[in-house]
């Protein structure tokens, strides 16, 4: 009966593992990163506190059956989470590069507009 409690309870809070990497994922595509990481870094003891259940939980082949397939999908998501992670983090790269190339261009020739004028002021 305990066996029983106890593997319920992990299977309650994979899925609270997994409902959270959708939460992630929404968090991502809202680019509130900041919420991302702060989830990522609160799961991380739900990741552990599920391992260890599970290392000294004695499962009967359906429930380890289950468990797996419930693994499996977080483990999908989680992939999907951190390439998406990768490839904003590369977008990002790059257009701080840009950025960073056309500041040195504009302090090399002491670029500024305001102050050297121009042909046609379109302000005006």
């Amino acid at each position: 009966m305990r066996d029983l409690q106890q593997y319920e309870q992990l299977m309650l809070q994979y899925k609270q593992l997994k409902t959270g990497a959708d939460d992630i994922l929404r968090m991502i595509e809202e680019e509130d990163f900041d919420g991302a990481i702060t989830m990522i870094k609160i799961r991380e003891s739900m990741f552990l506190n599920c391992k260890c259940m599970r290392k000294y939980l004695e499962l009967t082949p359906e429930q380890e059956n289950s468990v797996n397939a419930i693994m499996d999908e977080i483990r999908e998501l989680e992939k999907r989470n951190m390439k998406i992670l990768s490839e904003n983090m590369e977008s990002v790269n790059n257009e701080l590069k840009k950025t960073q190339k056309s500041e040195k261009i504009q302090m090399a020739y002491e670029f500024d507009e305001e102050q050297k004028g121009s042909i046609i002021n379109i302000k005006e």
